[in-house]
Order: structure tokens, then C-alpha cells, then sequence
């Protein structure tokens, strides 16, 4: 099962839903905004990718937190509570597919990983 994790306003997002949809692969979409990512499937994901890679430092939301949030961020546990509290800086999308993690939309990468 595939699953696609992201907020559905997301460009980056939304170019990634298209591109499986147009090679008719099928999967979940699940919006953490609204959905929440538990404890659970953060530490999965920085076991898997990292910490670095899951944080987006780009954004407006990393730019808005408090030094201290952004300290507080810097160790995986304490990490974990500050996207749970805002999901918004979790780079996205988040594809989850036969145990593999990967983060952001790369056409070209997509197509070699999916045989497209």
C-alpha cells in the first residue's frame, strides 16, 4: 500500500497527487493537518530519512517558531512533539510505499522508483 502524507492545499503536494493519479497508481492520501501523524510514524520516518530531511527549515512556519521550539527540535524526541503541534513543518509530501520513505516530489525520481 502506498500511502501519500501531506496538507492538500500544498503545491508541491498536489503535483505529487497528480503525477500518481495521471500513472494510475493507486494510494491513500492521509492529511496530517487534519489527521495528525502520531508519535509512532515520526520516529518511523526519522529512523528512516532524518531528522534534517523531515524538518522544512524553509518555511514560514519553521520562521515563525520560537528559538526555543527550534532547539527544542534538534533532538528526535523532542523533535516529535513540536510537528505534532505543527504539522506544517514537515516537509512534504511524505510517501510511504513497501517500507520505504521518501520526502518531497521529484518527477524524474518518481518515474525510476515506480517504473513510469
Amino acid at each position: 500500500m502506498i500511502t501519500l502524507y501531506g496538507i492538500p492545499n500544498c503545491n508541491t503536494v498536489k503535483k505529487a497527487r497528480q503525477w500518481l493519479a495521471e500513472h494510475q497508481i493507486d494510494f491513500a492520501f492521509h492529511d496530517f493537518k487534519k489527521q495528525g501523524v502520531s508519535a509512532e510514524q515520526l520516529h518511523a520516518w526519522i529512523d528512516a530519512i532524518g531528522l534534517d530531511k523531515l524538518i522544512n527549515r524553509q518555511g514560514t512556519t519553521w520562521r515563525g517558531l520560537s528559538d526555543e521550539l527550534k532547539a527544542q527540535a534538534a533532538t528526535p524526541a523532542g523533535a516529535i512533539a513540536v510537528l505534532q503541534a505543527q504539522p506544517s513543518i514537515i516537509k512534504r509530501p511524505v510517501l510511504e510505499r513497501a517500507g520505504k520513505v521518501s520526502v518531497g516530489f521529484n518527477e524524474a525520481a518518481w518515474s525510476e522508483e515506480f517504473g513510469a
